[in-house]
């Protein structure tokens, strides 16, 4: 055997902390990144909010000790922070983005911005009725998420599982395990992991490859529970690398969501929402734009700047790095507004009918749709919509409501699962009193208008609608 030296090239996308913080803040509600943009200016003294004023058009300049200069963000010559929050995005003609004000609320229901509740479950089984599988594996999907605690983990075994399909459904282990596989790419990450280590692993898997999150999934082992008493000299042993991968490893841990559940807690019956965006027509013309919430008001004091060239080293070191973290918040948010007005934009479009007629206009649209229509992945987009809502002529609705499966008409196209239920609710509520349709019955109305289903489908559609079968909806009066 000979020992050859070989060089080559490969392309990796490292994780950064600016990407991580991107994925974190992408995935916030308004109310979330409120708090999360508060807690960032309590911490930094380079941030603050801002009351008011236009877009700074002069540039801050960062001078380290050599006397170069790097850009920085946008700042006011009177040293206080710019406004970076009044930001419009150029959408493609036909489309306005315009500055939401909230003045034209007041003649308005304000119903229209209560939150409808929404359990954890409630959530998967959404993403389940939206992913590619067939009617068996959408059984078990639901056995599944039934199963999943609060905390967001599957605490039963899969003989359990096995146990409450029969007698409809004998399935496998295998099986089971397919189908939890599917479930586990869900949204929030992590979700339906049995352990705290498959949690973990399971959020590490989503991100981009890099050296410290292959160290952190070695990490997730059955050492996880070891790792305290390690500390970071006895993990860079047990990984074999050193104390600085270590560490990057252990910080990018400790960063994950140990209980993702949590974070789907339903909301108070009297919570309600602040939109994330806002959506109206004028003269014929659907318009889309973010909400200031979803772009908050802070920039980056010039005074604390200029400081570093003249501050001494360890001063200039902590400003330099406060900076660093200042700049990489701003970014962050940009990239989330970004992302989020592309998205209401995509969905405006694709939805217009929904928007202008209601559900029964909702056409079939999938995440897997809108990621090839953005060229984004489709963890992007879910973590886009994510606890997200959006203001409409028709009330504030979560952006998930402009998603529905499709199932094939007899024309040749596709009608949305949104679109039967709400023909289905229509039909019930014509029905003669005395006698109610019964599944069959309404199975054949909806085939004489080109939509065959079949009788389980109904009685399907009619449980999600909480509507009783036909028997006890028999009123004599």
């Amino acid at each position: 055997m000979k020992q050859q030296v070989n060089l080559s090239q490969s392309q990796q996308l490292s994780l950064t902390p600016q990407l991580r913080q991107s994925l974190h803040l992408l995935q916030l509600s308004a109310l979330e990144l409120e708090a999360e943009v508060a807690q960032a200016i309590e911490n930094n003294p380079l941030l603050d909010w801002l009351e008011g004023g236009e877009l700074g058009t002069s540039e801050a300049r960062e001078s380290d000790e050599d006397g170069d200069a790097r850009e920085a963000e946008p700042t006011r010559e009177d040293g206080e922070a710019t406004d970076l929050g009044d930001i419009e995005w150029k959408l493609d003609e036909g489309d306005v983005v315009g500055q939401w004000t909230p003045g034209d609320e007041d003649d308005e229901d304000p119903r229209l911005n209560r939150a409808a509740q929404e359990s954890l479950q409630e959530h998967l089984r959404w993403q389940l009725h939206m992913s590619p599988l067939d009617a068996r594996a959408q059984a078990i999907g639901v056995a599944l998420v039934d199963a999943i605690d609060d905390d967001g983990y599957l605490r039963d075994s899969f003989d359990a599982i096995a146990e409450a399909l029969r007698p409809d459904i004998d399935a496998s282990r295998d099986e089971i395990a397919a189908v939890l596989a599917q479930v586990q790419r869900f949204d929030p990450p992590g979700i339906g992991a049995r352990d705290l280590g498959e949690c973990l692993s399971l959020q590490l898997r989503m991100l981009p490859p890099s050296r410290e999150r292959d160290l952190a999934l070695t990490l997730c082992g059955p050492q996880l529970e070891r790792l305290p008493k390690l500390g970071i000299e006895g993990a860079a042993r047990l990984l074999g690398c050193n104390n600085e991968d270590a560490t990057a490893a252990i910080a990018l841990l400790r960063s994950l969501d140990p209980k993702p559940g949590s974070a789907m807690a339903p909301l108070e019956q009297d919570t309600y929402v602040i939109p994330d965006a806002v959506i109206w027509r004028d003269r014929g013309i659907w318009n889309v734009a973010l909400t200031g919430n979803s772009v908050p008001r802070i920039g980056i004091h010039e005074g604390y700047v200029r400081m570093i060239r003249r501050a001494n080293r360890d001063d200039a070191s902590y400003l330099r790095g406060q900076l660093q973290e200042a700049r990489w918040l701003l970014k962050g948010i940009r990239a989330r507004g970004e992302t989020l007005l592309n998205v209401v934009r995509c969905l405006a479009r694709e939805q217009s009918g929904f928007l202008e007629f209601g559900e029964q206009a909702l056409r079939p649209l999938t995440l897997r749709e809108l990621s090839v229509k953005l060229g984004l992945h489709e963890s992007t987009i879910s973590r886009a919509i994510a606890r997200k809502h959006v203001r409409t002529p028709r009330g504030t609705l979560p952006l998930r409501a402009f998603f529905a499966s499709g199932i094939d008409t007899g024309a040749g196209g596709e009608a949305s699962s949104a679109a039967i239920q709400s023909m289905l609710r229509q039909l019930i509520a014509a029905e003669d009193p005395r006698k109610p349709l019964s599944d069959a019955a309404l199975a054949d109305k909806l085939k004489l208008s080109g939509i065959p289903v079949a009788r389980r489908t109904i009685a399907k559609y009619r449980d999600l609608l909480r509507i009783p079968p036909s028997n006890e909806r028999v009123r004599m009066n």
